[in-house]
C-alpha cells in the first residue's frame, strides 16, 4: 500500500513542529532547559493523539461499537480537538511533575504554541472540506466545494466553521503572547523572545487560554453539523461549557490568591525530582562516633 500524505496530516504535524519550535524559545526565556522542554513536548504529542482519538471514539460510538478494528484506523481521519486540549497537557504535565519542573509555569508557556498548532492544523481541515459546516445558501461568506474528491458537500454553500476557528485561533495567539510578554523590543528596535507574564501568577496564562478557546468554540459550533451528544449539544459544546467553567474558577481562585498572597512567579525548577539519598552516618568500627546516639526503643 502506498504511503498517503493528507492535507490533514500535513498541516498537522507542521502545526506541531512549529508549536514545539515556540514552546522551546519561550521555555528558555522562562527559565526551563531545552532538553526538559523537548521531553515534556513529546509526552504533550502522544497524549494529545490518544486524547484526539479516543473523544472521537466516544463521540461516535455508534459506528465503532458495530466495528471496533476501526478504532485503530487513525490513517483514516478521525480526531477531536478537545482530546488534544485535555490530554496533551495532562501527559505534559505528569511528566514535567515527575521532573520537579513548575508545572504551571510550563502550561503558560505552552498555551500560545498550543492554540497556533491547533489553527495551523485547520488549514488541513479547510482545504479537505472535513467537519461539515452548516448549510448558508444566501450567505454571502459562504464557501461552495466542487472537487469531487473533497470531503466536503459538493455544490453546496456552507459556513466555513472550521476557518471561523482558524481566525479565531491566531487571535487568541496573539492576545496570548501579549499577556506572556513573550515578544520584547530591544534597545536597537529589534524583537527578540521574551518572558514578561503580564498576569499575576503562573498558571493564568494557560487558564485564558482555555476560557477564551472554550466560550469561542461553543458558539462557532452552531455553524457546523455535528452529531447531538447530550442535552441538544454536540460533545464540544459541552466539553467547552465544562472548560469554560472549570477555567473561569480556576481564574478567579488565582486572582483571590494574588489579592491575599501577591503576586507569585516561582522558579523553573521547584525541586529535585530524585533528591539524593542520605549517607549512613560512620559506624563506631571505622574510628568516628555518630553526632547524635540513636534513641532506645
Amino acid at each position: 500500500m502506498p504511503l498517503q500524505i493528507t492535507w490533514h496530516g500535513f498541516f498537522t504535524a507542521v502545526g506541531t513542529l512549529v508549536g514545539i519550535w515556540l514552546a522551546v524559545r519561550w521555555a528558555v526565556r522562562a527559565g526551563f532547559t531545552e532538553d526538559d522542554t523537548f521531553s515534556v513536548a513529546m509526552w504533550g504529542v502522544i497524549g494529545a493523539i490518544v486524547g484526539a482519538r479516543l473523544f472521537h471514539v466516544i463521540d461516535q460510538w455508534d459506528f465503532y461499537s458495530r466495528d471496533p478494528i476501526a478504532i485503530l484506523k487513525i490513517n483514516e481521519g478521525g480526531l477531536a480537538i478537545y482530546g488534544t486540549i485535555v490530554l496533551g497537557p495532562v501527559a505534559g504535565a505528569v511528566y514535567a511533575w515527575r521532573k520537579g519542573l513548575n508545572v504551571a509555569r510550563l502550561a503558560d508557556v505552552a498555551s500560545a504554541p498550543l492554540i497556533l498548532g491547533m489553527g495551523i492544523g485547520r488549514i488541513g481541515d479547510i482545504i479537505n472540506g472535513e467537519h461539515h459546516g452548516a448549510h448558508a445558501q444566501g450567505f454571502p461568506l459562504a464557501v461552495v466545494y466542487l472537487n469531487p474528491n473533497t470531503l466536503g458537500e459538493i455544490g453546496v454553500p456552507v459556513h466555513l466553521a472550521v476557518g471561523y476557528e482558524l481566525v479565531m485561533d491566531l487571535v487568541i495567539f496573539a492576545g496570548l503572547v501579549w499577556l506572556a510578554g513573550g515578544v520584547v523590543r530591544r534597545s536597537n528596535g529589534r524583537l527578540r523572545f521574551g518572558w514578561r507574564p503580564r498576569l499575576p501568577r503562573d498558571g493564568m496564562v494557560f487558564w485564558t487560554y482555555l476560557g477564551v478557546y472554550s466560550v469561542g468554540r461553543f458558539f462557532i459550533q452552531f455553524y457546523r453539523q455535528d452529531t447531538p451528544f447530550a442535552l441538544g449539544l454536540s460533545q464540544a459544546q459541552l466539553l467547552s461549557v465544562l472548560t469554560a467553567m472549570v477555567a473561569i474558577w480556576a481564574l478567579v481562585f488565582q486572582y483571590q490568591r494574588a489579592r491575599r498572597l501577591g503576586p507569585a512567579h516561582g522558579p523553573a525548577v521547584l525541586h529535585e525530582p530524585h533528591p539524593a539519598e542520605p549517607q549512613p552516618a560512620a559506624s563506631e568500627e571505622e574510628g568516628e562516633v555518630a553526632e547524635h546516639a540513636p534513641l532506645s526503643g
